[in-house]
């Protein structure tokens, strides 16, 4: 706790598919994770895997698990926070990568400000921040999207306006999509987007399959497409 005897709200990553713990968080956050009894997580099977692995000090039964959902008020966020006032740490944790990022844990966080309370991020895997770091591309200006339109007439639309941005402002365009989506999408970038627009492909990162690549649009037609089906994905590219 802090010299104000205030408690913490730990954001611990979790990891981006499978792969050795010890690959992708320190060994001080897996300790951390694995000694709080109270946790924040949008899915509680998921969050008792993760604390599994982590090596839960104590019985998966007896750790408390906070379900977050989009019907989940301030007030209720605020009830789970409060022991905090009285000095009691909780963790918060994401379905994948680093909690608050792209995640509705943003508002567990906007809560815990609001309450006067200690926010404490730990170092872990981020696919937005991993992916711009292995892309080449601009990794002073970007912007993050998250899923583009589903139907194919307006997602190609969209791409477009974002490759226009990009152009004007110099700036690296991320996305995501649902991995079943993945080729669609990645299909859809090839007609939409400019030849010369570089465009990264960053797959299943932190695990055996991860795949990093970077090529212009119009090299990526002329090879093999990347086996992207059903595995994370993140869609990076930047046009001149």
């Amino acid at each position: 706790m802090n010299g104000a005897g205030r408690g913490v709200l730990h954001l611990i990553p979790v990891g981006l598919g499978a792969s050795p713990t010890t690959r992708w968080l320190p060994e001080d956050v897996r300790a951390l994770a694995a000694r709080l009894d109270t946790y924040i997580a949008e899915n509680a099977k998921t969050a008792r895997a993760f604390l599994k692995q982590m090596g839960a000090v104590r019985p998966l039964q007896e750790i408390t698990i906070h379900t977050l959902s989009p019907d989940t008020d301030a007030d209720q966020i605020a009830q789970w926070l409060k022991p905090l006032l009285a000095g009691a740490e909780i963790g918060l944790v994401s379905e994948a990568g680093c909690p608050a990022v792209a995640d509705p844990g943003a508002r567990v966080v906007a809560q815990a400000h609001r309450q006067g309370l200690v926010v404490r991020p730990w170092v872990g895997p981020s696919s937005i921040l991993l992916g711009l770091m292995a892309s080449g591309l601009d990794g002073q200006r970007f912007a993050f999207h998250g899923y583009a339109p589903v139907d194919p007439a307006e997602r190609a639309k969209q791409l477009r306006t974002w490759e226009q941005h990009s152009a004007r402002h110099d700036q690296t365009q991320m996305l995501i999509e649902t991995p079943y989506r993945n080729a669609a999408m990645f299909n859809t970038m090839l007609a939409a987007l400019r030849g010369d627009t570089r465009l990264c492909i960053a797959r299943s990162l932190t695990t055996e399959d991860e795949l990093v690549q970077t090529r212009t649009v119009a090299d990526w037609k002329q090879r093999p497409a990347p086996d992207l089906d059903k595995q994370p994905t993140l869609f990076l590219f930047l046009a001149r």
